[in-house]
């Protein structure tokens, strides 16, 4: 969320963009700490999808944004 609001603020698309895109890898990142959390049975498996999905749909969001502004 903060690389979004960050990027909010910039004077172009192309800038926008580019803070969306660490906000992407920043959701990726949370999926790959999804699975360390699982590994160490900090969460269920249950609890891991739930959050799995939440992060992939964000995903979506991002992507769909991005073309947005593109387009």
């Amino acid at each position: 969320m903060a690389n979004i609001a960050e990027g909010f603020d910039t004077e172009t698309d192309a800038d926008f963009i580019r803070f969306l895109r660490y906000g992407f890898r920043s959701t990726t990142e949370v999926q790959s700490h999804l699975y360390v959390a699982l590994d160490q049975k900090y969460i269920t498996k249950d609890e891991f999808n739930k959050i799995y999905s939440a992060a992939e749909e964000v995903k979506s969001l991002i992507s769909g944004f991005i073309r947005y502004l593109k387009s």
